[in-house]
């Protein structure tokens, strides 16, 4: 049996404003639409559902991100997941310069946690929240 990990899909309040925030930090549209119907319905498990969709994908191809902005039903809000939260923790970039990101994460108002810190030389790395509250992690992986 072969299994491979196609995308994490997550629900956001603003599809324009995480695919902004996404594009800048390096990942490209791959597609969207808006989706509805009995099929939407029987797949997700929600009577009535109505969503926008976007697909966003990282340059080298392996990874990708879905997100969802509720029509209907009304997307319903919930606080932010906390680090130690049991569930859906956070989505996780390796970058080439961490400043960098974290400077066009800046732009989109969205800043880190606490600081950047360093993992035994190997990694700089931090968390911050992205659009709708996405926990994000930024690790720039450091060269000898």
């Amino acid at each position: 049996m072969i299994i491979r990990l196609d995308n994490v899909g997550i629900a956001v309040r603003d599809i324009e404003e995480a695919i902004s925030f996404f594009t800048d930090l390096g990942l490209s549209l791959v597609g969207r639409d808006t989706v509805s119907g009995e099929w939407a319905d029987t797949a997700v498990g929600l009577d009535g559902n109505h969503a926008k969709i976007a697909v966003l994908q990282t340059p080298d191809g392996h990874g990708r991100l879905e997100f969802f902005e509720y029509l209907h039903p009304d997307a319903i809000e919930t606080q932010p997941t906390q680090p130690n939260e049991i569930g859906m923790h956070r989505v996780a970039f390796a970058v080439d310069d961490i400043e960098e990101s974290l400077a066009i994460a800046a732009r989109h108002g969205c800043h880190p946690l606490r600081a950047v810190a360093t993992y035994q030389d190997i990694y700089k790395l931090t968390y911050l929240r992205g659009p709708s509250g996405i926990l994000v992690m930024l690790a720039q992986e450091l060269k000898p």
